[in-house]
């Protein structure tokens, strides 16, 4: 018999689309009917993400993808990660009496990389012109779209801020001097009348569709919006979470200067899948190094959702984390050993740590000439233990703040076999005021920076703060599959247990995501200020209560949550046939795959 879920899976040959919203999924796949291909549908869905969940992403914000061409037969990772900006050192945010770089405000923020990102997946992979790509994104923000529920509640508690603090944005959000209503028509005037005045500027510059789009993102970074945002960071002086207001180091040259580029993945083989991942400017790598100890058990023999399965993945992933925290950072800057990190010998030593209880310890494992680094981690999360303003949660939680931003996901393949997961963040309405005239608010992602010398996560000009965006990637025998989650330092872990009971139990991409989902909070948090909590996990309490008992009879600190609260998984399958499957999480009730 087949497992009851929420929704059908989706199955067809011509194309899928799976995304956090339902409207950027019938973008997508519009544009897959119209003969583009999944390059072309990923960026049409990925723009209009950014008009219809502005609390989850923005055009200023940051894009890693992770892809597969069809054409070239390469795996490749889309690297829109904007980095630091020249100006943004130590010494200059220790003179501003900062320990830690706020969570919100011109200091957070560094070079936008999501608009150039997708315009360079356009240019070298899509196939249809510009205006096309553009037009549904430039519809929704002009002529509307049913608000989110959980929008309108982000805005409303911040009108008020907004209007002492943050004029601009409560220009935009909050139009006539209302919070709008949860699904009312919403409008971003200024957004639409951006998008429209770049997809002018690159029909006036030719025919070629790879010259129009260079001359989008020549506007872009050097044309009237790099002008809008230069003229704005001249005089503004934006209050912040540190209660200060602070002016921006990010400038003109800073964004002329920058463009997104392509990299290889990282790659882990695990019971004939091979997994592909972003390099270790992202969390991306801890997925791979969590299943590396994990290949040393029997997970296959484990109730999927049982306590011991539970067990030992929460404390496998507490110690990959904890070398994430140790070791990730910059590779272009920063010398990280991930080579070591993934290697089958490191890991068996990982995996021997793991006993029958819950380790209350952060444990980065000890790599021979990075032995500071592991002290570093353990010093910094021994100070920050407790910290409890902002919980290291899924901001889009709904029993969480409303005030945090998150992320959103998308996951396309086309009827050619090439593909795409991408997993856009950053720009959040909630991050900084909104640049006059265009429409959006720069991004806070510097947050995830260090004010302390000689780490890889140190702040540094021009370089990439680690985040937490992580798509995935995986193929074996052919069969090749994209899928990722929003979700902060949560990202990598819902991930991680959605694939082992995919690879392990049979779980079908649908019946997965509607499974119980869990993860810990055990090591410090990428965002401000930092918390640690040590032993701390979240369950969904779908799982029974003998599953919790258990839990924390083995010592686990186990916060129960509500059903359909935790992750927001996407997912999309090709089989070696060509045959195609699609799935996206019921939970928030936004996000649907679309196929055929």
């Amino acid at each position: 018999m087949q497992p009851f879920t929420t929704r059908p899976e989706i199955r067809g040959r011509f194309g899928v689309a799976t995304s956090t919203h339902w409207i950027a999924s019938a973008a997508g796949f519009g544009i897959l009917e119209r003969g583009g291909n999944a390059f072309d549908a990923a960026v049409a869905a990925g723009l209009v993400l950014q008009v219809v969940e502005p609390h989850l992403n923005g055009p200023a914000g940051d894009l890693p993808a992770i892809f597969f061409s069809a054409t070239t037969g390469k795996t490749q990772v889309l690297a829109a990660q904007g980095p630091a900006p020249a100006g943004a050192t130590i010494e200059h945010y220790k003179s501003l009496g900062l320990e830690l770089i706020p969570g919100s405000g011109l200091l957070s923020t560094v070079i936008p990389g999501a608009f150039d990102g997708w315009m360079l997946m356009l240019r070298d992979h899509g196939s249809l012109p510009l205006a096309e790509i553009m037009e549904p994104a430039i519809t929704y923000a002009r002529d509307g779209h049913p608000l989110l529920p959980r929008v309108a509640a982000t805005i409303a508690g911040l009108q008020d801020y907004f209007e002492t603090e943050w004029p601009s944005s409560a220009e935009t959000w909050c139009p006539d001097g209302k919070a709008p209503a949860a699904n009312s028509t919403f409008q971003n005037p200024d957004l639409a009348q951006t998008y429209q005045r770049l997809v002018d500027i690159a029909s006036a510059a030719g025919t070629d569709r790879k010259v129009q789009i260079e001359a989008a993102r020549q506007a872009w970074s050097q044309g009237f919006v790099a002008e809008a945002i230069g003229d704005y960071l001249d005089h503004a002086e934006v209050h912040d979470v540190s209660g200060q207001k602070h002016r921006a180091v990010l400038n003109r040259e800073d964004l002329a200067g920058w463009s997104a580029t392509y990299e290889a993945p990282l790659s882990y083989d695990y019971h004939g899948w091979t997994v592909h991942k972003t390099q270790s400017w992202s969390q991306g790598p801890v997925l791979l190094q969590a299943l590396a100890i994990l290949k040393h058990f029997d997970l296959a023999a484990m109730d999927p959702l049982g306590a011991e399965f539970t067990h030992t993945v929460i404390e496998a992933i507490k110690l990959a984390y904890a070398d994430r925290e140790a070791y990730y950072g910059d590779p272009a800057q920063s010398t990280v050993p991930i080579e070591v990190l993934l290697s089958d010998s490191y890991n068996a030593e990982r995996a021997a740590l793991i006993s029958g209880q819950a380790s209350l310890e952060q444990r980065p494992g000890r790599v021979d000439g990075f032995e500071h680094l592991a002290e570093a981690y353990i010093e910094r999360a021994a100070r920050d233990f407790g910290v409890s303003d902002a919980p290291p949660q899924e901001p889009t939680m709904a029993h969480l703040t409303e005030k945090r931003g998150d992320t959103v996901h998308l996951d396309v393949i086309d009827r050619w076999g090439n593909m795409v997961s991408a997993t856009p963040s950053g720009g959040w309405l909630q991050s900084n005021p909104v640049i006059p005239g265009l429409g959006f608010p720069l991004n806070s992602r510097a947050q995830m920076f260090w004010l302390e010398d000689g780490l890889p996560s140190s702040l540094a000009p021009g370089r990439r703060p680690r985040t937490t965006l992580t798509p995935s990637l995986a193929e074996k025998d052919g069969t090749r599959l994209v899928f990722g989650t929003p979700g902060g330092d949560q990202q990598d872990q819902w991930q991680l247990i959605w694939f082992l009971r995919f690879v392990h139990h049979g779980l079908d991409l649908q019946h997965g995501m509607d499974a119980p989902l869990f993860h810990s909070m055990h090591f410090q948090s990428s965002f401000y200020p930092r918390a640690a909590l040590p032993g701390e996990m979240m369950i969904e309490q779908a799982v029974g209560q003998a599953v919790v008992e258990d839990l924390r009879a083995r010592g686990h600190i186990v916060t129960v949550a509500e059903d359909w609260s935790v992750g927001r998984l996407t997912a999309a399958l090709r089989h070696s046939d060509g045959s195609l499957q699609a799935a996206a999480t019921p939970r928030l009730m936004q996000a649907y795959a679309v196929g055929r």
